[in-house]
């Protein structure tokens, strides 16, 4: 329990496998720089309304499917009330979280990071009784022992690293290119978040600067540094802001305002945002209109693209689940015979049409 009851400390720190420095520190905390000038880590990502959307909705989606633990018969299969596995992942993972609390973790981690992690706490038989999710940023890279064994190492909260066996971990991984660490998807489009963030950040700045990208105050004669600060700094306190947009400017004797900068309509400011949007839908696989980009959504079309939402975008992910599940959580014994599975009808229930013309039948 020692690893247990450490893990519920909530005590921040930044160390971690690697020295602290000071740009560890930085990077840490911001995230590694990119060619738009903003620094960008998972967690800075979510502040884009298009990833927090999407990480939200395929979590909430997926967790909220029940996942069941079955018996197989010779004919069919039941389920398998009575197993211990079935509390863990329908019900009830470990005494701080339901099951839907500690998949949508798991799962909002996968999506950011391309892996997510639990800690299995196993009873004296090596059966699981609890699930602990444990954080992606926290976790080295895991390496191969010579027996052929993932071996991962884990810094607490404390920083003390800790060391565990491939039985400890439920290891959920996203597209991998060893089938050992998931790719993550915010370092791989870091650039294009970036991007994103960086309009995001230039909207804000051109709204909060009344709608201006700038301009010059040009007098006829030569002012004072004194003149010309006082004359900024008046300006900007009777002009710059929301509130005090379009009002009458009294310019002094002389004195002629002239803007300078791309109006935003003449730099596609717009369009870029509108295409951002899709950047991001397309790196997670995510209709437009699941993350409320309704543009082009006509009744139809949104209909087959929810169809198609649950075959192409949950579906992976519920296999990776169920798979997962019933290899790192049931025992050798037990494999072929008790399976996991989601239950998906409420999912499937294909075109009004369809179900209408079915229901004649």
């Amino acid at each position: 329990m020692g690893l247990i009851t450490t893990l519920m400390e909530r005590r921040a720190t930044i160390e971690g496998p690697l020295p602290l420095t000071a740009q560890r520190i930085i990077e840490w905390l911001t995230g590694e720089p990119t060619a738009a000038g903003i620094p960008l880590n998972q967690a800075g990502s979510l502040k884009l309304a298009a990833v927090w959307a999407s990480v939200r909705v395929i979590s909430e989606d997926i967790a909220s499917l029940p996942l069941i633990t079955y018996r197989r018969l010779d004919r069919g299969k039941e389920r398998a009330t009575a197993h211990r596995l079935y509390r863990l992942l329908h019900d009830e993972p470990n005494p701080f979280m339901t099951a839907m609390q500690f998949r949508e973790t798991l799962q909002g981690h996968v999506l950011l990071w391309g892996n997510g992690y639990a800690n299995i706490e196993r009873d004296e038989d090596g059966a699981p009784i609890a699930l602990w999710p444990l954080r992606p940023d926290r976790m080295d890279t895991p390496v191969v022992s010579e027996a052929g064994m993932l071996l991962y190492r884990y810094h607490m909260p404390s920083g003390e690293p800790r060391s565990l066996t491939q039985s400890e971990v439920f290891h959920l991984r996203g597209l991998s290119p060893d089938g050992i660490i998931g790719y993550s998807p915010i370092t791989l489009h870091r650039q294009s978040l970036a991007l994103s963030l960086a309009l995001q950040e230039y909207g804000a700045r051109f709204f909060g600067n009344d709608s201006r990208p700038g301009g010059i105050l040009q007098a006829k004669t030569k002012l004072s540094k004194e003149a010309a600060d006082r004359m900024k700094a008046s300006w900007e306190t009777a002009h710059q802001g929301l509130a005090k947009a379009h009002r009458v400017a009294v310019l002094e004797e002389g004195v002629e305002w002239k803007q300078v900068g791309i109006p935003p309509e003449d730099a596609q400011y717009l369009e870029s945002r509108r295409f951002q949007i899709s950047e991001v839908a397309r790196i997670f696989r995510m209709p437009p209109h699941k993350i409320q980009d309704l543009e082009r959504a006509t009744y139809s079309n949104v209909e087959e693209q929810s169809i198609s939402y649950v075959s192409d975008t949950l579906r992976p992910w519920l296999v990776r689940w169920e798979q997962q599940s019933n290899k790192d959580l049931l025992m050798p014994s037990e494999r072929g015979r008790i399976f996991c599975e989601h239950l998906m009808d409420a999912l499937l229930r294909g075109k009004t049409l369809e179900r209408f013309q079915a229901y004649q039948l």
